[in-house]
This record gives structure tokens, sequence and C-alpha cells, in this order.
């Protein structure tokens, strides 16, 4: 039943397009945790918040090969940039290649580093956050860029379901899964910020700050 409804979905959402179609494929054949890229749907979603929301700048923290920060790019307003950090410099030139492929690399700022440090360098107010990076520093990345977030801004967190081992006594032995549930409690007690979970892939925790 789950498959023939993945099938449903995908047959009546746009088709990946095909440079985002070849990135997929070629993250799967090279790169290690192939898994950890957006793919068609979850890519698709995000485009289309950016599409809504229309930034003038968007921050992503993970940029992997590149597969969602071509997708939030695509929403963006004319002059408006993205910044993605990526610890792996050696993913560099695969996101980057892709990048120009898809035609947005006028667009999308690669910086290479751990997101704590870039981000108190970057002068800018953002309209979109998407976090993606190191479950165990989830928290962290919220704290360093909640300020740095315009007033009805969004953040959007990836994982947080983190395949249903969010719950249990085994939950907080894992770093990673660790990391998730912090994260996860963390901003249900946050007053400042309305938030809702979409069980979208691994989950997506969309967060609009007051």
């Amino acid at each position: 039943m789950e498959k023939d409804l993945d099938k449903y979905i995908r047959e009546h959402s746009t088709p990946e397009d095909k440079v985002l179609e070849e990135l997929y494929r070629q993250t799967h054949l090279y790169v290690v945790n192939p898994n950890m890229v957006s793919g068609h749907i979850q890519g698709k979603f995000l485009e289309m918040l950016s599409y809504m929301i229309n930034p003038t700048q968007i921050l992503e923290i993970g940029t992997y090969t590149g597969y969602s920060a071509i997708c939030l790019a695509r929403g963006l307003k004319s002059g408006g940039q993205l910044h993605t950090i990526e610890m792996n410099d050696e993913l560099n030139e695969m996101s980057t290649h892709y990048f120009a492929l898809a035609g947005v690399a006028d667009r999308v700022t690669l910086h290479t580093g751990r997101a704590q440090e870039v981000i108190p360098s970057l002068d800018y107010t953002f309209d979109l956050v998407f976090i993606d990076g190191d479950k165990r520093e989830y928290c962290e990345y919220y704290d360093v860029v909640f300020d740095r977030v315009r007033k009805g801004g969004f953040i959007i967190a990836d994982n947080v379901l983190w395949g249903g081992k969010i719950e249990g006594a085994e939950a907080l032995k894992d770093p990673q899964t660790k990391g998730v549930v912090m994260f996860n409690e963390k901003v249900r007690s946050d007053h400042r910020v309305e938030k809702i979970v979409l069980p979208l892939r691994d989950g997506l925790m969309i967060i609009r700050k007051k």
C-alpha cells in the first residue's frame, strides 16, 4: 500500500527535472550515505515553499551535493542570494558543478566550514533557513541563527522524525538521535515561534518566527 501511495504521489507531482535527476543518480553512485540527498518529492516541496515565501536571503546548513540548495534557490526574488554551508570540502566540486548546470550558480554562495563559525561572519537577515547538517548540532544551529531570521521568517529543519527512533528510552543513547530529540523539544517549548511537523520523508519541521 505504501509503495502504491508513493507511486501515486510521484505520478501526480511535477516530474523531477533532468539536472536534479542526474544529480540524484550521481550522488547514489559516487557519494557516501546517498540517502542524505533530498530527492524528488522533498526537493519539490522545498522549491514550492521557497516560491511561496519568495525570499531575498536564504541560509542552508548542510549543502551535501547541492540538491536542496538548487530547489530552494529557484524561489528566490530577483537579485536574491542563497548562502549554503558544508563541512566536507570534498563535495564542493560536485555541488558547484550542478549549481551551474541548474542555472543557479549566480544565486548561490558556498561556504566551507562549521556553521557555528561561518554564520556570525554573514552580515545578512534571512527570510528562510534550512537546517540539514549534523544532527548532534541542531540546537547549536538554531541558537546561532535565530537572531538572524527576520520577524515572520521561516526555519525548516529536516530529519526531525529520524526514522521513528525519537521516542522511548533508547532514543537518548545515540548522539545523533539525542540531537534530534533535544532539538524537537527545544523548539516545542520555544514560545517565540509557531511550528508544525510534517511526516514528509524523514520529517520536516516548519518553524515561523513570530
